[in-house]
């Protein structure tokens, strides 16, 4: 696969990643005692992270690293500090499928469906969520743009999808692709224009990916040298060709839904004949073709389902998948696509695929590392390290054990989770109201005005 504009990419966002941290105060916070897991690094036991302007300034074992005077104590003696989770594929917010007008919609936005406000989302800080892919659904070969989201709300500040959404260095809404395959866009009749058969649908997708290789070039043809539109001369708009031009130029990637191993081969056809970057979502039977996987430089984003029921397409769907993955070279990271899982039991994927096989670091960052890079999003989030975002997430024990509970969520140095809150516990815990769109996050003024719920 093309890494095109990847790594500028990166270097783009953490360089601008100082522009996000308005969240927390110049001041230094001190986490100590714990045991760190850096993820780009050994275990640090006893350890000490120091926070500063929304990133993680130092971490080291408490011998190397100086405590300002004054820096703010945070004592986690005998807890775990791991980096906050990346989910890779969510439907949290409100987000749904897109409507049944046609089975390719790339230039629709999710980001102007999302309700910033859902309840949803504090379920997510309850299991230590913190960046998070919102996908819309999967009943089309496209249904569009998803979007990249940060679990932050500055106090005092608009709790809206402006306030948590990554960007692109141009500014615009940083997100990718949503595509899909199977089972799911197949539609008996080809009502609007929708697929009967496989066949079919890898057609349309090609159809309109040469499509979009014709408009390119119409607009080449009416730009000059220096890079100027003649108006004349310029195609009509068409915001479905221009996704698919950012696809093809490596700007915004495709998380492509797909599970029987033929259809993973198509879309890996597919992804080489157009050159564009692909992550491979679901992958039911990628242990059968983990090799052409690998060859191809795919990473895929998994789900562990343990319960009876499902698609017949996942029939095939077995707990090794993640192991064998791994084996074949495949970069892997697990995903919640909630409700299938609720996120609150993200990290029980991770401890499943290491009961299954997996190595014990590349389950861990199946759910931090990993899942940050399929998202270009690893020069910010995805580590405990130096420079970048202070996301974390304090545990009471080893995040693989069945007892260990999410004590407290950070997002660029700042709390927005304690367990120990009675409303957050609610949260976590479930009952009566936890479902509550109320305003998340509230300050003190808020809570105040809204009857003290916070």
């Amino acid at each position: 696969m093309k890494l095109h504009l990847a790594h500028a990419l990166r270097l783009a966002l953490l360089g601008a990643a100082g522009a996000s941290c308005a969240l927390a105060a110049v001041q230094t916070t001190a986490v100590t005692g714990a045991r760190f897991l850096p993820i780009d690094g050994p275990p640090i036991e006893g350890g000490v992270m120091l926070v500063e302007g929304g990133r993680i300034r130092a971490i080291g074992p408490a011998a190397r690293i100086e405590v300002p005077a004054g820096a703010t104590i945070v004592d986690v003696r005998g807890k775990t500090v791991m980096p906050g989770l990346v989910d890779t594929h969510s439907h949290l917010g409100g987000v749904g499928a897109a409507d049944g007008s046609g089975p390719l919609q790339p230039g629709v936005r999710v980001f102007d469906s999302i309700d910033a406000r859902s309840a949803g989302f504090r379920r997510a800080l309850a299991g230590g969520l913190t960046t998070l892919n919102l996908m819309p659904g999967s009943g089309h070969l496209s249904s569009g743009q998803t979007s990249y989201v940060k679990l932050r709300f500055d106090p005092g500040a608009p709790r809206t999808i402006d306030a948590i959404a990554y960007r692109f260095p141009d500014g615009s809404p940083m997100g990718g692709l949503k595509m899909a395959n199977g089972t799911n866009s197949i539609r008996n009749g080809g009502e609007s224009g929708f697929p009967g058969t496989r066949g079919k649908s890898a057609f349309l997708v090609r159809e309109l990916f040469l499509r979009a290789r014709e408009y390119s070039a119409k607009l080449a043809a009416a730009t000059d040298e220096e890079g100027v539109v003649d108006p004349d001369e310029r195609p009509a708009r068409d915001l479905d060709l221009e996704c698919l031009l950012e696809v093809m130029d490596g700007k915004r990637v495709v998380h492509h839904h797909t599970h029987r191993h033929d259809d993973v081969l198509t879309v890996l056809r597919l992804a080489e004949e157009f050159g564009f970057r692909v992550v491979l979502h679901h992958v039911s039977e990628g242990w059968r073709v983990a090799d052409e996987i690998a060859a191809a430089g795919a990473p895929c984003s998994l789900i562990l389902v343990d319960s009876p029921g499902g698609k017949l397409e996942a029939v095939h769907l077995v707990m090794e998948t993640g192991a064998a993955l791994e084996r074949a070279g495949v970069r892997v990271a697990f995903h919640t696509d909630d409700w299938i899982t609720d996120s609150r039991l993200f990290l029980r994927m991770a401890a499943l695929g290491v009961r299954a096989g997996m190595s014990r670091q590349a389950a861990l960052e199946s759910v931090t590392l990993a899942g940050a890079e399929m998202l270009d999003l690893d020069g910010r989030v995805g580590s405990l390290t130096p420079g970048k975002d202070a996301d974390f997430v304090v545990l009471s024990g080893d995040p693989f054990s069945v007892y260990t509970r999410v004590e407290q969520t950070w997002v660029e140095g700042v709390k927005v989770f304690d367990r120990s809150d009675p409303d957050d516990l609610l949260r976590a815990e479930g009952g009566f109201g936890a479902a509550d769109d109320v305003t998340p996050y509230l300050c003190c003024h808020d809570r105040a005005t809204e009857g003290g719920r916070r």
